[in-house]
């Protein structure tokens, strides 16, 4: 039976990001908090595990997960290159709630799902979500849901949907208003928006020094 560990109280977070590190390591899942809304997390860098994430949501590798990571210097291992525009973005927003899609690194072993060669990476923005990417690296991640449901914004909504699926919870309470990220594509000539979320294209355009395209 899988455990929620409060992450308010110190001793029950250090507990909690300690199991959710070996749940990780050992190809299992775990739920933590983000500054959006809570997320289903795998070893980014263990197919199996990753596979199993998209199974729990009930989707197949045509939907894939995206990468958070606890630092800026982390995607310099993950990507082909890091263009001047994306450090741009990175020193605005992150950690924040804008995922950038860059071309990946062709020699990393992971399978992210049907990515065609690209990665959607984040850096967040609360603290129980840093303190984990920073003990156990790269986190393959997608939203604490079932596909078609609502993403959970409190453990307790999580753990309905997910049950004992899940090998530990982190409770980081509330998530508050259950704002999406933003997405960016730099994989192209120009940037382009998917989804706009958190961050504004007003926000982008200011950083960008000019209006966005957004995929229609």
């Amino acid at each position: 039976m899988s455990v929620v560990y409060d992450c308010s109280v110190q001793e029950t977070r250090e507990a909690g990001i300690a199991s959710a590190a070996s749940v990780l390591r050992s190809g299992r899942l775990v739920v933590f908090p983000t500054d959006t809304v809570y997320g289903i997390g795998a070893d980014a860098f263990n197919p199996d595990a990753v596979r199993s994430l998209l199974s729990v949501k009930g989707r197949g590798g045509n939907m894939p997960a995206s990468v958070l990571v606890g630092s800026w210097t982390t995607i310099d291992g993950l990507v082909l290159s890091v263009p001047d525009i994306a450090r741009s973005l990175i020193e605005a927003f992150w950690p924040g709630a804008l995922s950038l899609i860059l071309t990946a690194a062709p020699s990393l072993a992971w399978d992210l799902g049907d990515t065609r060669g690209t990665v959607m990476l984040r850096m967040p923005l609360h603290p129980v979500a840093i303190e984990l990417l920073r003990e156990v690296g790269p986190i393959a991640q997608s939203s604490a849901n079932r596909t078609g449901v609502a993403p959970a914004a409190d453990v307790e909504n999580a753990r309905d949907q997910l049950g004992d699926a899940i090998g530990a919870y982190l409770d980081g309470g509330p998530s508050g208003e259950a704002v999406p990220s933003t997405i960016i594509d730099l994989t192209g000539e120009d940037p382009l928006v998917l989804r706009e979320g958190a961050v504004s294209l007003a926000e982008l355009g200011e950083v960008l020094g000019h209006g966005v395209s957004v995929a229609r």
